[in-house]
């Protein structure tokens, strides 16, 4: 590596930086010192907010108000509060979206209700290198009501769709969790009304970093976790999105207390809530909620173009480095603007090379077979950070660090 590609390199960096310092909320996270976060795609960082907010709702709200927090600290109306929150960064209208499940629970969910708005019609479209829980849930709606499940590639469905009748839903995720290649939202959802049909996002990977638009975009249901760019912690929960035009007609697979029009009243009939509380389902996971509600802050102020201005710029100039070090690695994810906040490389040991980044202090994570993946949340990450990352990856490259035998062996969390 030459002195003067770096020394260009890091000048460049501070020049990003600078254009980009009205993004930058690092200040609002826990990052661990000497440590670069390339995992906000898997568990997004600590936010000082949220853990605040959690402990506000553990010691204040739940130890001295006790029952009475689902009143006076609001916690009833969560679900709704922190879903108009989510709404604002996906594009959606206020009373469209609501948290509380996990991904898998909304996704369910949202192909149910969506398949069944469209009797008649025997074929749903999904992705099949969609991420394993997206097919799953697919796959076993369509057993459930008798449909066919077709595993078509977004970069097909629009051909699939043009001039066909059968096809119920299409669903797919805006971001494939491998690669980092975005696709076109409103393109395939326009193919999908073009057909009759209807469209299902999962915005796991966008939401927080991506100008989703599912209002401009007409998207008809859209799902997506808390935990990943949101920073809503572990496990933290999911978000379901229903188009106001279909939610007086929506009808929730899982009829549970929570989205009873008067949940109160112990009716064995259920009366569904009107809007989107139809979507509830339980009990709401008031602490998770707490956390994700505080960790949204760090979007305060902050309109979403420029968020993705930002995740662009980091993504970009990370490519950049890589040529202008020398770092010669397939890169699966597009060098255009087609792309979310991650960029994935291939290596054949792509396992240890991610272990071995990782204690240099680099987290990343792996993804089968030979998946290397860098998520750079944009609210945390600078351009100097990602320069470092890269030079780290070079020497753990040159010096063939991926090689010693403490990087080979698998833990159970890849």
């Amino acid at each position: 590596m030459s002195s003067d590609a770096h020394d260009t390199l890091a000048e460049r960096a501070g020049t990003l930086d600078a254009q980009h310092a009205a993004t930058d909320r690092r200040d609002a996270f826990v990052i661990p010192e000497g440590v670069i976060y390339l995992d906000g795609n898997s568990l997004g960082a600590l936010s000082v907010a949220a853990r605040e907010a959690t402990a506000d709702a553990v010691s204040r709200q739940w130890g001295e108000q006790l029952i009475r927090a689902w009143n006076e600290s609001a916690w009833w109306t969560a679900p709704e509060r922190v879903g108009d929150r989510v709404g604002e960064l996906v594009g959606a209208p206020a009373g469209s979206v609501v948290v509380g499940d996990s991904t898998t629970v909304s996704l369910y969910k949202a192909v149910h209700a969506a398949a069944r708005l469209r009797p008649g019609r025997p074929v749903v479209l999904t992705d099949p290198d969609s991420f394993p829980t997206d097919v799953h849930v697919t796959r076993g709606v369509c057993d459930q009501l008798g449909l066919t499940l077709e595993l078509v590639s977004p970069a097909d469905a629009i051909a699939r769709l043009e001039g066909s009748d059968d096809v119920a839903l299409a669903s797919y995720s805006q971001v494939d969790y491998r690669t980092g290649e975005l696709w076109d939202l409103a393109a395939i959802t326009d193919a999908a009304h073009g057909a009759g049909a209807l469209a299902c996002w999962d915005l796991c990977h966008s939401a927080g970093v991506v100008d989703v638009g599912l209002a401009a975009g007409r998207a008809d249901f859209a799902v997506g976790c808390g935990y990943k760019y949101l920073s809503g912690g572990p496990g933290a929960p999911a978000f379901i999105y229903v188009a106001p035009e279909h939610l007086d007609a929506f009808t929730n697979p899982i009829l549970g207390w929570n989205g009873h029009a008067t949940p109160f009243a112990m009716s064995p009939e259920h009366v569904p809530a009107d809007g989107i509380t139809r979507a509830r389902v339980g009990t709401p996971p008031v602490l998770g909620i707490a956390a994700l509600e505080g960790a949204l802050t760090a979007y305060d102020g902050l309109e979403i173009t420029d968020v993705r201005r930002r995740s662009l710029s980091l993504t970009g100039f990370f490519v950049e480095c890589l040529d202008g070090l020398g770092i010669d690695l397939p890169v699966l994810t597009p060098r255009t603007e087609a792309r979310g906040s991650q960029v994935s490389l291939r290596h054949p040991q792509a396992y240890a090379v991610v272990q071995a980044l990782i204690a240099r202090g680099v987290i990343g994570d792996f993804r089968e077979p030979d998946i290397v993946r860098l998520g750079f949340a944009p609210l945390y990450l600078s351009h100097e950070d990602v320069l470092a990352a890269a030079v780290h990856l070079r020497e753990v490259l040159d010096g063939h660090e991926f090689e010693r035998a403490e990087f080979a062996s698998r833990a159970a969390v890849t």
